[in-house]
C-alpha cells in the first residue's frame, strides 16, 4: 500500500515574484469542477492508498473557502482509508487564516499547518509580493493556536537583495517568540519561469553567495541554540515535530500525487500530472490521464537518489569508508555510529555534494 499522499491547490490570490511552483490566480468559475476532477482522481487510487501522511500544497490551498474546503477534504474521507493518518498538514497563507477555517480543518482531521510568513519586516514582504503584513502573520499564528493546532511551522525566507544580518537575526527572534513546533528557512532561489529570474537576468537582482551563506550560518546558530533540531538542510523541529511527510520524500518512499503539476513515484514509475487547472479538469472529466509526462525510474537510479536525499538530513547514509573518503578529506562527513553525515561546512555545500551521489 502506499503509504504517502500530496495534493495541489494551485490557486494563489496574488502570484509571488519569486515562486516558481505552478499556480494561477483564485478563479471561483472553475474551482468546483476542478475539486471534483481531484476527488475522481483519489478515486482512481482508493485501492491502494492508505496514507499515513498528507500534505496540502500549492499554490495556497487555504484560498478555497472553508465549504469548498470541506467537500474537498470530507470527499477524500469517503473514498480513501485515512484511518492510518498520523500527520495532516495543509499550507496556509497568513492572508487567509480565519478561526473558523481553522477550526473546520481540525474536525477534517488537519492536525498540522505550515504558514508561509517568509519575513517579519513588511519591507520585505513587499518585496516579495506577499499580500500580508508582519502584524497580520503574527494575527493569523495566534489564531491557529487559538484554534488548537497541535502543530505549526513557520516559513521562512532569508537571501533577500539588500537583507542583513541583523534584520535577519530579528525575524528569527521573532520566529522564536511566538515558540512554533517546526521552522523551514529556505534561501532565496532565483527559478526560471518567475519574475525574480527574469530581474536577474536583466541585471537587476545580484544574488551575493557569501552573504547567504553568512545568513545560513547565523540561521544554523540561532535556532539551534534555541533547541530546534536541524534535522534537515533547511528544516528545524522541536523533538518528536519533524515532519513525517516531507521526511518520507527524503527517503525515497513511494507517494501519490493529486492535482495540477503534482508528482507521483510508485515503484519504478514516476508521472506528473499536466500544469494546467482546465486541461487537468478535462482531462479526468474525460476519463483520460492526467499526466503529461511518466520516466521509468530503476532501482539503481532509486538508491541514488535515496542516497542524495538522506545525506541532506541528520540520518544521514551508510556508506563504505573507501567510497566516502573523498568527502570525509574535504571534512564535507563525519561518522556517526554505522552512518555518514554532513559537517556544518558539508551542509554549506550540500546541493553539489547531493548532485555527485545521483
Amino acid at each position: 500500500m502506499i503509504e504517502h499522499l500530496y495534493a495541489h491547490i494551485p490557486f494563489c490570490p496574488k502570484v509571488c515574484p519569486y515562486c516558481s511552483f505552478y499556480k494561477e490566480a483564485s478563479d471561483r468559475n472553475k474551482t468546483q469542477a476542478f475539486l471534483d476532477a481531484m476527488l475522481a482522481e483519489a478515486d482512481l487510487h482508493a485501492t491502494r492508498l492508505r496514507p499515513r501522511t498528507i500534505f496540502f500544497g500549492g499554490g495556497t490551498p487555504s484560498a478555497l473557502s472553508t465549504p469548498q474546503l470541506e467537500f474537498l477534504l470530507g470527499g477524500l474521507r469517503q473514498r480513501l482509508d485515512l484511518s492510518a493518518v498520523t500527520e495532516w498538514t495543509l499550507e496556509m497563507n497568513p492572508a487567509t487564516v480565519s478561526l473558523e477555517k481553522a477550526r473546520a480543518l481540525l474536525a477534517l482531521g488537519v492536525n498540522r499547518i505550515s504558514m508561509g510568513v517568509q519575513s517579519w519586516h513588511d519591507d520585505e514582504l513587499h518585496a516579495l509580493g506577499r499580500v500580508h503584513t508582519a502584524a497580520q502573520a503574527e494575527r493569523s499564528y495566534a489564531i491557529l493556536r487559538e484554534a488548537g493546532v497541535p502543530n505549526v511551522n513557520l516559513d521562512l525566507i532569508f537571501g533577500l537583495p539588500g537583507q542583513t544580518p541583523e534584520k535577519w537575526r530579528a525575524s528569527l527572534e521573532r520566529t522564536l517568540a511566538l515558540a512554533p513546533d517546526h521552522i523551514s528557512a529556505y534561501c532565496l532561489t532565483y527559478e526560471e519561469d518567475t519574475e525574480f529570474f527574469r530581474r536577474l537576468q536583466r541585471g537587476e537582482m545580484r544574488p551575493d553567495e557569501e552573504v547567504d551563506a553568512a545568513l545560513f550560518e547565523l540561521t544554523m546558530d540561532v535556532l539551534g541554540a534555541a533547541g530546534y533540531h536541524q534535522y534537515e538542510i533547511s528544516n528545524y523541529a522541536r523533538p518528536g515535530r519533524e515532519c513525517r511527510h516531507n521526511l518520507a520524500y527524503w527517503h525515497a518512499a513511494d507517494y501519490v500525487g493529486l492535482g495540477p503539476s503534482a508528482f507521483s513515484t510508485v515503484g519504478e514509475r514516476r508521472w506528473k500530472n499536466v500544469s494546467d487547472t482546465a486541461e487537468y479538469t478535462r482531462r479526468i472529466q474525460a476519463a483520460q490521464p492526467a499526466a503529461d509526462f511518466e520516466e521509468t525510474v530503476d532501482a539503481a537510479t532509486r538508491h541514488a537518489e535515496r542516497r542524495a536525499f538522506a545525506l541532506r538530513t541528520s540520518d544521514g547514509i551508510a556508506a563504505d569508508p573507501v567510497e566516502i573518503a573523498p568527502l570525509r578529506a574535504a571534512g564535507y562527513v563525519e561518522p556517526r555510529g554505522d552512518r555518514w553525515v554532513l559537517t556544518r561546512s558539508g551542509k554549506m555545500v550540500a546541493d553539489a555534494i547531493a548532485a555527485d551521489l545521483v
